[in-house]
């Protein structure tokens, strides 16, 4: 007899990243020879003092069940971080330490949305976000932004989108997967629309932060908008900045009344994040910041020799960004001229079989067309990937 699933699961589907990388994975193990660079994971190992810090954490014996939303030791090294890097304040109450970002996003969403309740996501988007609010009974309205919005959605398109249903908006700058960043005068232009619809709480999804090389400083919202500090969430981690994708920290920062919610959905299904993580997330966010400039440096140098490298491809168009560690070309041209390819997921598929290389289609992210292609892998990874491409393409 089978097994009736719940209607809620039914609905959601596994990341495209997750099935990509497990199938890139899947044929390297029978012997294919596969670049994959569907992963946005660092290529780089964790500082070695933020991995001392977690043996000096196991010898002290800090082993035992941890507080459901961190530890007072790492909560003070957020606030620190969030007060040094941000320029914001928040207290102790106001701050929940999560296994990894994505459970901060997730219990933010189970304990805000009613069903029906709908949450404005832009175009592309972190291929999680969707489902992540179907789960929590809430509904996905998709703003779609092309390259004349420089993929990222107006004011006038906010604004048209709001319904009395609205009850969010996430907002990811760096972005997840263009690589495109939101300028305090863009911010500011959006935290005025906001300001006319006091019932839209919003998430800013700052994970990329010190993934960032533009020309003017990191904003987020609220500094350019702290009036709307009672409506606002902020989520980040230590994976990205600090190579720490297995450790599983993040964290939210917001009003106090929401953060307490949040911390009941954890108590009661994963619980505190883990104690020696959490040590070594200290070390991350108080010890020395040279690592960051370091990887920051590396991948800014990926991406300006990819960028280049994808617009060299006949039928291929790569926009520039200042951010995260994604390349998002759009392959449309080269959809159009293959008479056996009909969309990008195709055309994904296809480059595993004929170039060996491993990408996730568009489609994930709302965005059909276009691949996205992580550069968090060497140079000679991407210049071999490069010229696979090419050669498949006939080029």
């Amino acid at each position: 007899m089978p097994i009736k699933i719940s209607n809620r699961v039914a609905q959601i589907k596994p990341p495209a990243t997750i099935m990509v990388g497990m199938k890139a994975m899947e044929l390297k193990a029978r012997g294919h020879d596969i670049i994959s660079l569907s992963f946005g994971e660092p290529d780089f190992e964790t500082p070695d003092h933020i991995r001392q810090a977690a043996v000096d954490a196991i010898w002290r014996g800090e082993t035992r069940y941890p507080p459901v939303d961190g530890t007072p030791a790492l909560k003070n090294a957020i606030i620190h971080k969030l007060k040094k890097d941000n320029q914001l304040e928040f207290d102790a109450r106001q701050i929940f330490v999560s296994n990894g970002a994505k459970q901060s996003l997730f219990n933010l969403l189970v304990s805000l949305l009613n069903p029906g309740d709908e949450v404005i996501v832009g175009a592309p988007y972190w291929v999680s976000y969707p489902d992540m609010i179907k789960i929590a009974d809430g509904k996905p309205v998709i703003l779609t932004c092309t390259t004349e919005t420089d993929f990222k959605f107006k004011p006038k398109q906010l604004e048209n989108s709001i319904t009395e249903h609205t009850r969010l908006l996430i907002l990811n700058s760096p972005s997840n997967p263009t690589g495109k960043v939101y300028s305090a005068d863009e911010y500011r232009a959006l935290a005025d629309t906001l300001l006319e619809h006091p019932k839209v709480m919003v998430v800013c999804d700052d994970i990329y932060e010190h993934i960032y090389w533009g020309d003017e400083p990191f904003h987020t919202l609220l500094n350019v908008c702290p009036q709307l500090a009672d409506r606002t969430v902020i989520i980040n981690g230590v994976s990205k900045a600090y190579a720490m994708t297995g450790w599983r920290i993040g964290y939210a920062a917001g009003p106090q009344e929401l953060i307490t919610e949040m911390r009941k959905v954890q108590g009661q299904s994963t619980s505190g994040a883990c104690s020696i993580s959490q040590a070594a997330a200290v070390a991350a966010l108080e010890g020395p910041q040279d690592c960051i400039v370091e990887m920051r440096t590396e991948y800014k140098r990926r991406y300006t020799w990819l960028l280049e490298a994808l617009n060299g491809i006949e039928g291929v168009e790569c926009e520039p960004s200042d951010g995260a560690f994604y390349a998002f070309p759009s392959f449309a041209a080269i959809i159009d001229g293959m008479d056996d390819i009909r969309d990008d997921v195709e055309l994904a598929a296809w480059m595993l079989e004929h170039a060996g290389v491993a990408m996730v289609p568009g489609t994930a992210f709302g965005a059909p067309g276009h691949l996205r292609l992580s550069y968090a892998t060497s140079m000679e990874n991407l210049e071999e990937c490069v010229r696979r491409i090419k050669a498949a393409l006939g080029q």
